[in-house]
């Protein structure tokens, strides 16, 4: 993934945004020529220990895109963007991490090398078992297709493994593909196995267009066609699976998927996503407009994928969910220190269902983060109006996981609901339900950083969603330096770094409003068991 914000038209007011962000952020990726970081990061004073507990971060350096995991002799492998040089030295390689439960990880060290096999540094793409040995290097080899560049240049080269995606050699004859406009973008490749037409297909990033590519050996490739918009800025990571609707393998759609630029749809960047058909050519999207898998400020480059010891028809109503917990806004003006500020979501669990007549991507925590949960605080039936309290759980440990179910007082029905989270009085995260416009919404204009940052920093994120019954269950995962919250259940997610205290208080105004339940858990700390 390169940093190409705003390329598409921008909404009035977003002009300034965009300067200040392609600035700071360009030639990250792409030159990868990072600029000082001490200049860049707002300070960390007073901020204690900032790394995640619960989430995925590198020992040291720089990380970003998740590149889908595969499984493997017991074990999930993911690979993640990872630049060790942080903040001095340029390019990324693939750094490898395995997991038999998708929440406690294991480092395994660089498993693609940046600037030692050809074209330059290693970027995004994907990594599949060859089990037919299609492209010739032993039937279960480990076959990764991943962008290179060097000297702006983006070319698509192939490297594989016999040891299990431990190590990879490069392939003789890369790169396998060049792109058709000399000097554009051109990455990402998302490569899956078309087994309706016994080919694999790959799917690119382009110059506003998402291209569909396809090959029966991994090593040639030919133009199928092109997904095009020009209101999303660069479509990155793109990916197309099936799934079921409502669990029913009789009922089955598309979903074409990719991060974007949301400006001119409310959001900023994110994981967008259309349902529509799929002709074996072309696709076909239900609507114009895409919805978003996540709907805050810090979920991007995601990947999902399916579970091979499934049965088939379970593969297409679950597949599990990774992303980046940042935005390139301001990903390099966070404040950390040795691990780089960056880290990866909570592994979600998605499924497709239908929410009000319309076909919606919902996600929640992987059901494995449930052994994270330690001693637990509650209440039921609290009486909140207009003036904060504190009377709510407390959390006790860095990480927590906080549930609320929260109704309207019948005799005096409250308009909406704050939960202020990361809060000490004066410094907090906000987090709530508005009754009178049926929406969530998470704010950290107030957080222990914001003061420092953009205004894209700063602005809060929304989404519709009704109440069921009468009543908005909320389920937030907080860390050291995130929130993650889910809406109903796995209805709808709003992500977001963010810094500050461990308080929690709770608020209702314009009337009363009754928190039904309210629990905070204690998660263990699930930190990576690092190489000595």
């Amino acid at each position: 993934m390169t940093i190409k914000l705003f390329r598409s038209p921008m909404p009035q007011g977003a002009q300034r945004i965009a300067v200040t962000a392609v600035a700071v952020f360009a030639g990250m990726f792409g030159s990868h020529a990072p600029a000082a970081a001490e200049d860049l990061q707002v300070s960390a004073a007073g901020l204690g220990e900032l790394r995640p507990a619960v989430h995925l971060t590198s020992a040291s350096g720089w990380m970003n895109d998740p590149q889908r995991p595969f499984f493997r002799d017991g074990r999930w492998h993911l690979y993640y963007l990872y630049n060790e040089d942080y903040p001095n030295g340029n390019g990324t390689e693939w750094y490898h991490v395995t997991s038999t439960d998708l929440v406690h990880w294991f480092d395994e060290g660089v498993a693609i090398h940046k600037y030692t096999l050809g074209d330059g540094d290693i970027q995004s793409g994907s990594a599949v078992i060859d089990v037919d040995n299609t492209a010739g290097f032993g039937a279960g080899a480990i076959v990764a297709v991943a962008t290179q560049q060097l000297n702006a240049v983006q070319t698509q080269s192939l490297f594989y493994s016999t040891d299990g995606g431990y190590t990879f050699a490069q392939y003789a004859g890369n790169p396998v593909l060049r792109s058709p406009v000399e000097g554009a973008d051109f990455r990402d490749p998302k490569i899956t196995w078309d087994a309706e037409h016994s080919r694999w297909l790959m799917l690119i990033s382009e110059p506003h267009k998402v291209g569909f590519y396809t090959s029966t050996n991994l090593r040639q490739w030919n133009y199928l066609s092109g997904f095009v918009r020009d209101d999303l800025g660069i479509m990155e990571c793109p990916e197309l699976f099936r799934m079921a609707v409502d669990g029913d393998p009789s009922r089955t759609t598309w979903v074409l998927a990719t991060g974007a630029n949301g400006f001119n749809y409310g959001m900023n960047s994110g994981y967008a996503y259309w349902t529509g058909s799929w002709d074996g050519t072309n696709f076909h999207p239900d609507q114009a407009e895409p919805q978003w898998l996540d709907n805050g400020s810090d979920f991007y480059a995601a990947i999902t994928w399916t579970d091979p010891r499934q049965a088939a028809e379970e593969q297409l109503r679950t597949r599990y969910a990774i992303g980046w917990t940042n935005n390139w806004d301001y990903a390099r003006r966070l404040p950390a220190s040795e691990w780089g500020g960056s880290h990866l979501s909570l592994v979600r669990e998605v499924h497709l269902r239908d929410i009000d007549g319309r076909l919606t991507l919902t996600s929640r925590p992987v059901d494995a983060v449930n052994a994270l949960e330690g001693a637990q605080a509650r209440t039921e039936q609290l009486l909140i109006g207009h003036g904060e309290t504190w009377a709510v759980p407390q959390p006790t440990s860095p990480a927590y996981r906080l549930r609320a179910s929260i109704a309207q007082d019948l005799s005096n029905p409250a308009k909406e609901v704050r939960l202020k989270l990361k809060t000490d009085g004066t410094h907090f995260v906000t987090v709530g339900y508005d009754f009178a416009t049926q929406t969530a919404f998470m704010v950290r204009d107030q957080d222990a950083i914001a003061d420092q940052l953009t205004e894209v920093y700063r602005h809060g994120r929304t989404i519709r969603v009704r109440p069921r019954n009468g009543v908005i269950d909320l389920d937030v995962i907080v860390d050291r330096s995130s929130v993650e919250m889910f809406v109903n259940g796995d209805e709808h997610a709003l992500s977001a770094v963010a810094y500050g205290a461990n308080g929690i208080t709770a608020e209702a105004f314009d009337g009363l409003a009754i928190i039904q339940s309210m629990s905070v858990t204690e998660l263990a700390p699930a930190p990576p068991v690092r190489q000595p």
